[in-house]
């Protein structure tokens, strides 16, 4: 009873801090983006995740590690990871520079931090609409992967408790093949700390580990996101 209460004090304490500068960082970026170069603002976005991962230490004693850290390429290419939690999406995209976030395009509508999203570009889809998502994604993600940017997918769609995972959808795969760039597999237990759709954040330690590039040069979709799943469950079991 008493490390609850401990933990929900926590918590709200992370979320003060976490609204309150996303909302001046968001407000800052949306009147200076007329004079703000596209570096820029990226640089401002990857500031921002850094920030809410050093409060969120800070107010809740999540830390993390990571491994593989030299398998990240230098150029561009696709990123396939597990979600669980928000705590990825946010870590993801201090990781790798510049990167084009996917989401969905309702998010965009969120006052301040949803405006300030659209200065990075992302990849906005409309999940009602599968094919017409599917395809969107493939156009804007070659546009972007041309233009220099990683591009990280979630191929659950969903996040999913921590030890579930969902089924993957090809898109990532049919991208990766058509940009002919490889496939870095990540594998993360963020749920641990930050579960699914739970107000409480936990202490504790989150651990990424970062596969070696998969080439994806005359694979086949299907083939290819299969073989990143198993490498995704593989690294899960090793950890339980």
């Amino acid at each position: 009873m008493i490390n609850s209460l401990f933990y929900t004090l926590r918590t709200l304490c992370f979320y003060v801090g976490y609204v309150t500068v996303t909302i001046a960082i968001s407000s800052l970026l949306i009147l200076s983006s007329p004079i703000l170069s596209e570096v820029a603002i990226y640089r401002a976005s990857k500031l921002w995740c850094k920030f809410v991962l050093f409060w969120l230490r800070i107010c809740c004693g999540v830390k993390y590690e990571i491994f593989g850290l030299e398998n990240l390429p230098e150029s561009p290419c696709v990123i396939i990871a597990n979600h669980q939690s928000s705590w990825e999406t946010i870590f993801f995209y201090q990781l790798v520079f510049p990167v084009s976030p996917i989401i969905k395009k309702e998010l965009l509508r969120i006052p301040f931090w949803g405006w300030a999203l659209s200065l990075v570009k992302p990849i906005a889809i409309d999940r009602s609409k599968p094919r017409e998502a599917a395809r969107s994604l493939l156009v804007q993600g070659l546009s972007r992967l041309k233009s220099g940017c990683f591009i990280i997918l979630f191929p659950e769609g969903s996040r999913y408790p921590l030890g579930k995972l969902g089924k993957f959808s090809r898109s990532g795969a049919n991208l990766a093949i058509a940009a002919k760039v490889p496939i870095i597999p990540i594998s993360h237990n963020a749920g641990l700390c930050w579960p699914s759709r739970s107000f409480i954040k936990s202490p504790g330690l989150i651990q990424i580990y970062i596969g070696s590039p998969i080439d994806s040069a005359g694979r086949k979709d299907d083939e290819l996101m299969a073989q990143l799943r198993e490498w995704i469950v593989a690294q899960s079991l090793e950890r339980s």
